[in-house]
Parts: structure tokens; sequence; C-alpha cells
């Protein structure tokens, strides 16, 4: 009798423990950006290289075909932490520390503490959150992941590049533990491997409570490196490595997902910051065929892989071909987790209904692609339009870490169909003069809603 009611109790507490599980009203959320990776570089959008983790990540979730970033690192990461245009919050273009002259007015900006990020909106739903990798919203104290809302932080302050292996003029390179320096010019062959570690550990960690896990890898921006396991590995070459040491990350992600038994309740995307940075050559991704790339508002430099993964929730091997960009992930992940967005203006539209399939039309009604503080183009549904406006164009690529030539290319007012002509080759203007009127007002329209409603940066 007694022997039966120790199984009694324990059955009831399995249960209890279960159902604790399955009823979390919040599910944990990782997202794993990529850095500099092309539209054309990983297996489920056409790649040569085999990323067997990313594969299944798109089999087991949704895949998105119009999924835009910014230009370039920064504004990127700025549009995914605020919900906004960076130009609205002060960081249109890259930051770091004061080296080169081009850095000299921007080595002491950050993101304003008056943002609301999307991990202090978690926060307030009692998150756990983490920031493991690339940060690159400003390096100052005052600007780092664990002022903006991250409990946690392990990895690079700003992009791996910046250090005086590739300019004298930066300072050491600093790797960083919370807000502590604790190496400097670390090993860059293990830092997807330290940053796939540092995440491991903390999804085990915590398991029992809902978390925002925020990986971002400094790979596959040059300079580029892959560890000892990896090296080789492909047989196409040291990008093709970087990239699947990267999808290996991917892998060793999910499985510890799945070892903590929090498969169910846990939400996976991953993207990249921006397309491939073509004037570096053999070391630079694909753009799959869209045009020009990294730095431009084409379709190479900011339409970029994103596949996200939600058991039970996303219908797996699904394609989703409305306009959505990292700026939605803000107003989606308050969406789902009832959390409350932020007071000040955002750009960011929740796609929530497109991931669960329940609206096949909900995606952003007009898209709008900046250059530092130049508004280039805009897109509504199928239509493109470029303003004339200049931009830089390789003429010889790099090879082996070894920048190239770059010239400077203008574009006249442009209109291109994004369903028939995604690689923006058939200017199509002249045939659709209202069209071309309507973008142009909206364009104008949001110029100077933009002018007028500007906020200030952060700075030291």
């Amino acid at each position: 009798m007694k022997f039966k009611l120790i199984l009694l109790f324990v059955g009831i507490v399995f249960l209890v423990q279960s159902l604790g599980q399955a009823q979390s009203p919040h599910p944990n959320i990782i997202i794993i950006l990529a850095d500099d990776l092309g539209y054309g570089d990983i297996q489920p959008y056409g790649s040569r290289f085999k990323t067997p983790h990313l594969d299944q990540l798109a089999k087991e979730g949704m895949r998105f075909t119009n999924f835009y970033a910014q230009p370039v690192c920064s504004p990127s990461r700025a549009a995914l932490m605020t919900g906004c245009y960076p130009q609205r919050v002060g960081i249109p273009w890259v930051v770091g520390p004061e080296g080169p002259d081009w850095t000299k007015d921007k080595s002491f900006v950050g993101l304003h503490p008056n943002e609301l990020t999307l991990p202090e909106i978690l926060k307030a739903k009692n998150y756990a959150t983490a920031c493991i990798g690339k940060w690159h919203l400003g390096h100052h104290a005052q600007h780092l992941p664990t002022r903006h809302g991250f409990d946690y932080y392990f990895g690079l302050p700003y992009s791996n590049d910046m250090w005086p292996t590739n300019s004298p003029d930066f300072p050491d390179l600093p790797l960083l533990e919370g807000e502590k320096v604790i190496e400097t010019n670390p090993d860059q062959t293990q830092l997807t491997k330290r940053y796939t570690e540092k995440a491991v550990e903390f999804i085990g960690q915590n398991k029992s409570k809902p978390f925002f896990l925020y990986v971002a890898h400094s790979m596959p921006h040059v300079p580029i490196y892959a560890s000892v396991a990896f090296k080789g590995k492909s047989g196409k070459g040291l990008y093709a490595d970087v990239v699947q040491e990267i999808d290996w990350s991917v892998g060793e992600l999910i499985k510890a997902v799945k070892q903590n038994a929090i498969d169910k309740n846990t939400f996976v995307i991953f993207t990249s910051d921006n397309g491939p940075w073509l004037v570096y050559g053999n070391h630079a991704g694909s753009a799959g065929g869209l045009r020009e790339g990294k730095a431009t508002t084409f379709e190479g430099g900011v339409r970029v892989p994103m596949i996200a993964r939600w058991p039970g929730q996303i219908l797996p091997g699904t394609t989703c071909d409305q306009v959505a960009a990292l700026l939605d992930l803000l107003p989606t992940f308050a969406e789902m987790t009832d959390a409350a967005p932020p007071t000040l203006p955002i750009d960011g539209k929740s796609i929530l209904p497109l991931l669960l399939g329940k609206e096949k039309e909900a995606g952003r009604e007009v898209q709008y692609y900046f250059l530092d503080n130049e508004l280039q183009a805009v897109r509504k549904g199928k239509w493109k339009l470029h303003l004339p406006h200049d931009y830089a164009h390789v003429v010889e690529p790099g090879n082996d870490g070894q920048r190239g030539q770059m010239k400077t290319l203008q574009i006249e007012l442009s209109l291109f169909d994004m369903v028939t002509d995604p690689g923006e080759a058939q200017n199509v203007a002249s045939s659709h003069p209202e069209v071309v009127e309507e973008l142009k007002r909206f364009a104008e329209n949001f110029r100077e809603e933009m002018n007028r409603a500007k906020r200030q940066p952060g700075k030291s």
C-alpha cells in the first residue's frame, strides 16, 4: 500500500510539472541572427552549401521569401531591438570604436536609453533575457546590452573587423561577459563555438521559466574563421565552412531545446542582418540571383533568409511570400506574449497572423528602403520604386579576405515588378506611370513624417 502511495505521489508530481509546462502562457523565444549571410547562402534558399539543420528547420517551420533587414549591421540591430526604422531612433549607419576617419562622429553613439527594447518588453512579462554574440548598438557602458534589458551578455560589442589586424587605427577588440572585458583580440576561430556553448548553457539554466535568447553570430562577416572541426569540411572553401559551422550551431540550440523538454513551447527564428558583402569575393556569400549586395537598397542588400519554427503553432513545411521585416518582430512578440508595446511611435507590424496561418495577406503594406538617412526606394505589393540615387557597385571582387574594387553608379527613377523580376533588371516605370506617382507620394509623405519624428541616439 505504501509503495502504491509513493507511485501515486510521483505520478501526480510528474503530471503537475507536465501541465505546468504545457499551460505556460508565454513561449520561449530564440532569435538567431547571422552577419552578412546572403539570401542564397543556405540550403532552403537554393544554396549549393549543405546546411542540414537549417534545412530541417525549414521543413519543420515557415520559410519567408520577402523578409527584409537593413543594408548594414547597426541599423538592422536597431530595427530588431526597437521595432523602428533605424533612422527614427538615430542609428542610420554603422557605429563602433574610434578608428579610421569614417568612425570619428560615430564612436560615441549608441541606442538611446529612452527606447523601449524587445528584451525590456519581455522582461516586463518575467522573461529571462540573454544576448550572446555581436551587439553593435554602442560599446560604451551606458549603451551595452545589459543597459537595454538583457540579464546576461557574452560577445563582441561591435563587428569582428574593427580590430588592429584590419586597421592599426582601431583599438584591441574586446570580448565581454556582462560589462567586463574578459579577453582582447580573441581567437576568432572559436567564436561560433563559444557563442553556441554559452547559448546552450543559458537554455539549460532557464528551462523552467520563459526566456528570450538572442544569438547574434559574428560570422560570416569578414574576417571569416572556422574552427578546426569545420575548416575544410565543406570542400567548397572557407566561406562554406563558416556557414556550415553556423548551421551546426543552429542544430545544437534545437537539440538543447529538445533535451530540456521545452521544444513545443519554444519559438525559433533564424535570419540575417543584411545581404552579402560582395566586394570580398570568395569570402562573401551569394545574393541568390538578387541584385547587388550589402550597403545597397537593391534586393541583394536587404532581402534575407528568414525561417520560423514553433511546433504545434506554425504549420511545418510552409512558405510565406508576404512582405515582412526585422522591425516587425518586436510587435509580433509583444502580441504573442500580451506584453505592452512601446508608447513612442514604432514602424513595425505584428506578423503573428502570418506565422499562425490565420491570415494569408497580413504582411507589410508598404516597405521603405533607406541607406543612411536617404530614402532610396519604396515597395507596395509587387511594385518597388527606386528613387534616383547613387550606389556602390563591385567591379572586381577581392580574394581570400582582401577587399576588391568598387565604383559609384547611379540609378534613375525605376519601377520593378518583384513577382516577375526580383532581380530588378527590367525598369517598367514608363509602362506604369500611375504606380510610379502613387509610390512617389508614399515616399514623399514618409520622408516628411520621418524628418518630423526623428529621435536622438544615446551619446557617451
